[in-house]
């Protein structure tokens, strides 16, 4: 689900604010991004993410301004050394010259950001709060797509429960008019050879036609499953759903397809087509749930 929240603070001058984006995903992927120099503050505010967020790609960015004060610069010269190596094996001993010192100076690393350990150890627990601050800011934006998510899957449940009561009071008669046909057929057949069925021969085939379609305990576990799918829309329920959700509407496909294959009436076929399509729509949509 989407979502985006912010905090900010302000520490001896130095403007600390942790933004969090969240964007659908079936898994939760976070991404950080820290100043240079304050790499070590990553685990304390992924932590944080982590615990709250359970599905979602997730960019959470760590701004620190002002800070130039209390941060001291070094150059890296191991680092240094090997780019003019490179240089000089690649445009010849005045490579230095061409380039300048300037453009030396703004290579990838070379210019080392140190933040002092007493500044880190002030930030850190400012950057963890604000990291909770806005991932409880993101929560409440995901609240609110969630309700609207919520009534569009009671929506598709509700389609679903109404094509399963038609298909249940269509199975008995698909048993009777299986029984009709099949007796019209063996009069006849036998009708040129001066003969008439058997009533015994006739309900022996339509018990072995009854027992083949009986789509009795397809129904009711469909129904079941049901049932539990819309008790996981109680948005009081206080741990994660959506990859349960999941399960069960996974579950629920199968049950139909099932019905469909056993049935073989077209007007159950149809309305097998109607609820594959809602449980379609639902494993799309919950996708997106937590």
């Amino acid at each position: 689900m989407t979502g985006f929240g912010v905090a900010q603070a302000e520490l001896d001058g130095v403007q600390v604010a942790v933004e969090v984006r969240s964007v659908n995903n079936r898994h939760l992927k976070t991404s950080l991004r820290v100043p240079e120099g304050f790499a070590s503050l990553e685990p304390d505010i992924d932590s944080v993410v982590s615990k709250r967020l359970v599905r979602g790609s997730v960019m959470i960015t760590l701004r620190i301004s002002n800070a130039a004060a209390k941060i001291s610069a070094r150059i890296d010269g191991d680092r240094l050394k090997n780019y003019i190596r490179q240089l000089e094996e690649t445009l010849g001993p005045d490579a230095t010259a061409k380039v300048g010192t300037g453009d030396l100076l703004t290579l990838p690393g070379v210019v080392v950001e140190d933040g002092g350990a007493d500044f880190l150890e002030q930030i850190r627990p400012v950057a963890v709060r604000l990291a909770k601050e806005a991932c409880e800011r993101v929560m409440a934006m995901r609240t609110q797509e969630g309700e609207a998510l919520r009534a569009l899957l009671e929506g598709f449940s509700s389609t679903i429960r109404q094509r399963l009561d038609a298909v249940g009071r269509r199975a008995p008669e698909i048993i009777a008019q299986y029984q009709v046909r099949l007796r019209q057929r063996i009069d006849a057949l036998l009708k040129d050879i001066g003969l008439s069925s058997e009533p015994q021969m006739v309900l022996r085939e339509v018990a072995f036609f009854a027992e083949r379609a009986d789509i009795a305990e397809e129904l009711a576990r469909l129904c079941g499953h049901l049932d539990q799918f819309d008790a996981l829309l109680d948005p009081a329920l206080p741990d994660p759903v959506g990859r349960t959700m999941d399960f069960v509407a996974q579950e629920m496909l199968r049950e139909a397809n099932t019905i469909a294959s056993k049935s073989g009436d077209v007007e159950v076929s149809r309305l097998v087509v109607e609820m594959k399509t809602a449980i379609d729509r639902i494993k799309e949509q919950v996708q997106n749930a937590e």
